[in-house]
């Protein structure tokens, strides 16, 4: 059970016994019973996340292999980003991609196009990947061989935001044809997020986008937020985004 929307995946496991001996002699008893065992398995949920996550970012530091979380709502541009990142720097590192989607392995086989190596995880009716998958999907590849490790997560900015998978950074991919307003719908995870790519820049001229006020409003949500105005289908402002993630992975290889 997703600890936000109470999605089934296929990690968690949870076996739980309740006795039935409960007084219903006042009418808010039931309710508040109710209550305490939603929040004792939402701590479970994330509790048992955590322990996988510190496990993957021991594995990732012990392998000096820098590690992403890319997350966004559908139709971002996630996967055409990862895709104009990868053709621009797979000569320079060693890179691999591990996909998160509910259904299909599209974006996988188009990763794959790339050259470079992408594990799929199907999430079914999950709506996030947790630490738990991405640890067996990273289990696939020759960890002592990478530099760097792109996770796509499922295309929701809810859920994903609860659940560290042992990244180093949470990555926000954030359209301009969306709404300048995101991270105040959505402050959880624009203040999980350290880097947020304002992606499509390239469609300014032809849709109604504030950016100087997405800008601010992201801000207020995380100040330190680091902030790239980038096209991944024109390469415009992809050079900035290049050289923050070759100072990051220089520093996890020490």
């Amino acid at each position: 059970m997703c600890t936000t929307c109470g999605c089934e995946t296929g990690s968690h496991h949870h076996h739980h016994e309740h006795g039935h001996g409960h007084s219903h002699s006042h009418g808010h008893t039931h309710d508040d019973e109710r209550e305490s065992r939603k929040i004792a398995v939402e701590t479970d949920i994330l509790s048992r996340n955590n322990r996988f996550a510190a496990d993957n970012r021991a594995l990732f530091a012990k392998k000096g292999v820098f590690v992403l979380n890319l997350v966004s709502s559908p139709g971002s541009g996630k996967t055409t980003t990862l895709e104009r990142t990868l053709g621009d720097l797979s000569d320079r590192y060693r890179c691999a991609v591990i996909e998160g989607d509910q259904q299909t392995d599209n974006d996988a086989q188009r990763i794959a196009a790339t050259g470079v190596p992408a594990r799929q995880i199907n999430t079914g009716a999950g709506c996030h990947l947790d630490a738990h998958m991405v640890g067996h999907a990273a289990e696939e590849f020759d960890l002592d061989a990478l530099d760097l490790l792109l996770v796509e997560n499922v295309g929701n900015l809810v859920c994903p935001a609860s659940f560290d998978l042992g990244e180093h950074h949470k990555v926000v991919v954030l359209s301009v044809t969306e709404g300048e307003d995101k991270p105040l719908k959505y402050p959880n995870m624009f203040h999980a997020a350290d880097v947020m790519l304002l992606n499509k820049i390239d469609l300014l001229p032809y849709v109604d986008f504030d950016v100087e006020k997405c800008l601010e409003m992201a801000r207020r949500v995380s100040p330190g937020i680091t902030i790239f105005q980038v096209s991944s289908r024109t390469g415009e402002g992809m050079d900035a985004w290049y050289a923050w993630l070759a100072d990051r992975i220089a520093a996890v290889k020490g």
